[in-house]
């Protein structure tokens, strides 16, 4: 089988423990307004342009010009040779294709960077975009002796074949209120919620991740719905909850995927998030920070 992959490297005890070899896998089933990978949104690929290396010479088939592409020739074009028969910086495709033996065999070669407990951590995109591919991957790095750790939307209604695959779980939710999150996202948080409740109860390291975003879930009314939330679909024991601040980090890649950014300007305090971890142990919710 093979993996789509449109980002990869190291980094440190920010997605799972220690030094991890860090997988971005390409799609998404979510389109989220703030998403810092836009080019990770479609499963096809994205065509990432370069104003500073972008000239006419980039696409053989003259859909550059004046310094810009012309998007909508590209959704026409079937070869792509801009991507594939041309070297050049202007005009690439986010991801490239791996096969999942090859990505095993770089994993394994790297075991002497997965110092402090660390490994390989599969994140996005949504990873389950790509099910059966992630689970080959996962048992092949099983077995060969690789700590793993996921970070996931939790929508796929087979996330629990999963479990015994990973040693670090991490999934985000985004909302407790399922018809606001299918307004913003596109898609539903059943299955989310499902499997928050399923996967809390027999999973011994997982966490929850929640992008406090402005406008969209930062309200004190939020802090109490995603509190019950918690309370009433998780394992408050074991499991621990972490809120994230709004950032722009990558408002600039939303112009170079040609897609157009909509967040309005904003900021979250550290007093918000204050107040969301203050409410969460009021409901017997464990927050952390990494």
């Amino acid at each position: 089988m093979k993996l789509k992959i449109f980002q990869k490297g190291f980094n440190y005890s920010q997605d799972g423990q220690g030094n991890r070899l860090i997988f971005h896998l390409q799609g998404c089933n979510m389109k989220c307004p703030w998403c810092s990978n836009p080019e990770g949104m479609s499963m096809k690929g994205t065509l990432v342009v370069n104003k500073e290396w972008l000239a006419e010479s980039c696409c053989p088939l003259g859909a550059v010009k004046n310094g810009e592409l012309d998007r909508a020739q590209c959704e026409i074009c079937l070869e792509k040779p801009c991507t594939k028969k041309r070297r050049q910086k202007g005009i690439q495709l986010s991801h490239k294709e791996y096969e999942v033996d090859e990505l095993v065999a770089e994993c394994i070669s790297s075991k002497s960077m997965f110092f402090d407990g660390g490994g390989v951590t599969l994140t996005g995109g949504e990873i389950t975009m790509q099910f059966d591919a992630v689970k080959e991957f996962l048992e092949k790095l099983g077995e060969a002796g690789i700590h793993r750790a996921i970070e996931s939307n939790g929508t796929h209604p087979r996330m629990k074949e999963l479990v015994p695959l990973v040693e670090q779980w991490i999934m985000d939710v985004k909302h407790y209120d399922d018809e606001k999150h299918t307004k913003w996202l596109g898609v539903t948080n059943r299955w989310t919620v499902e499997n928050l409740k399923t996967i809390s109860a027999v999973h011994p390291d997982m966490l929850i991740r929640v992008p406090l975003i402005p406008g969209f879930n930062d309200s004190p009314e939020d802090a109490e719905g995603f509190g019950k939330l918690f309370e009433e679909n998780m394992d408050c024991q074991k499991t621990k909850v972490e809120f994230l601040r709004y950032h722009e980090f990558g408002k600039g890649k939303w112009e170079q995927c040609g897609m157009e950014y909509k967040m309005a300007r904003g900021s979250i305090s550290p007093a918000t998030v204050k107040h969301f971890e203050t409410v969460m142990a009021e409901h017997g919710v464990n927050c952390i920070r990494t």
